[in-house]
């Protein structure tokens, strides 16, 4: 990821892409390449996870950033955080075959297991708050987010 920062002003991510098909889409942030595509039940090639596999996965490592954070600031020890997600959705808005449901997620279900040494329950679960609270992946996904698209035709 590109990632610009002074302290005290705004951090500034750049993603860049382009499509090799309609399914696959190579990418690349600072020096990170990926790819993301669908599974063949969807007309891809499954050379890649798909995008709704990738906000999943992004959402477990920033809660695992911002968890250590949260730990190392309360002066807590997390030695390991295990994540498991679990999201539900109805592909057919983005199938276009309805168009009664919304096109994301209808629910995101988050497991955490914390190995942390001599922490107390109460500890745990104002850790957790926290860093729910803190993590800049779960505010964008439960907050409206602004976003402008903008485009410029390409023609060949």
């Amino acid at each position: 990821m590109e990632i610009q920062q002074t302290i005290g002003r705004p951090v500034n991510v750049r993603v860049h892409g382009e499509s090799e098909n309609a399914t696959k889409m190579n990418l690349q942030s600072g020096k990170f390449k990926m790819i993301i595509d669908e599974p063949e039940n969807m007309g891809g090639t499954n050379d890649g996870p798909a995008p709704v596999q990738v906000l999943l996965m992004a959402l477990a490592g920033c809660l695992n950033v911002t968890g250590h954070e949260v730990a190392r600031q309360r002066g807590l020890k997390l030695n390991k955080l295990k994540i498991n997600i679990e999201g539900n959705m109805n592909a057919c808005n983005f199938m276009g075959c309805s168009f009664e449901e919304r096109a994301g997620f209808q629910q995101i279900k988050i497991h955490l297991k914390p190995d942390f040494e001599k922490a107390t329950d109460a500890e745990i679960e104002s850790w957790a708050q926290e860093t729910e609270a803190r993590c800049p992946v779960t505010d964008n996904i439960k907050d409206a987010t602004e976003i402008l698209v903008e485009h410029t035709a390409l023609v060949s």
